[in-house]
């Protein structure tokens, strides 16, 4: 390959993933090709990308970005996959995915989450982890506790004054 025909590429591959600070490194060698349609298809259901490049381009191409260190080390083609509403939902979807027989060499090989390297035993770990939705409804949960707490205390004694005063009156 020529070095104009790199820096092409290289540029493109730029441009593509300009602006993402956390995707993760996955491995579709050998897949079949119906196979990788209907993965695409079923990711982007969930606004998520998936894309094929070759290590030492996607190299050239995030030097110096948050997304560097997904690269470190390995070595032939690999895919990325970006996008969903956050990493943990993105690593949620590649591990139920991988556990799919009909997506059979898919799994995840790695990542990077808050420019920080991740192997593939912490993309597993990530997924276990609640998504943004799941950590909105517990904080929610744990600040209207409290006031919940409070209310049904001061309306139950007021239940049970309220009793009281309407069996006094039927004597």
């Amino acid at each position: 390959m020529s070095k104009y025909l790199k820096d092409l590429i290289t540029n493109e591959l730029k441009s593509r993933l300009e602006g993402i600070d956390d995707a993760l490194v996955v491995n579709v060698v050998g897949m079949e090709a119906n196979a990788n349609v209907e993965l695409r298809r079923s990711l982007r259901e969930k606004n998520m990308h998936l894309m094929v490049v070759k290590n030492s381009l996607a190299t050239r191409a995030t030097e110096g970005t948050a997304l560097a260190p997904a690269f470190e080390g390995s070595a032939g083609t690999l895919a990325v996959v970006w996008g969903g509403e956050d990493v943990v939902s993105l690593a949620k979807e590649v591990v139920r995915l991988s556990k799919n027989e009909e997506y059979a060499p898919f799994a995840p090989k790695g990542g990077v989450m808050d420019g920080s390297k991740l192997s593939a035993e912490d993309v597993t770990a990530i997924s276990k982890w609640p998504n943004r939705d799941e950590q909105l409804s517990l904080l929610v949960g744990q600040i209207l506790a409290p006031g919940a707490n409070l209310s049904s205390q001061l309306t139950g004694v007021g239940g049970q004054l309220a009793s009281q005063i309407s069996q006094k009156a039927e004597e």
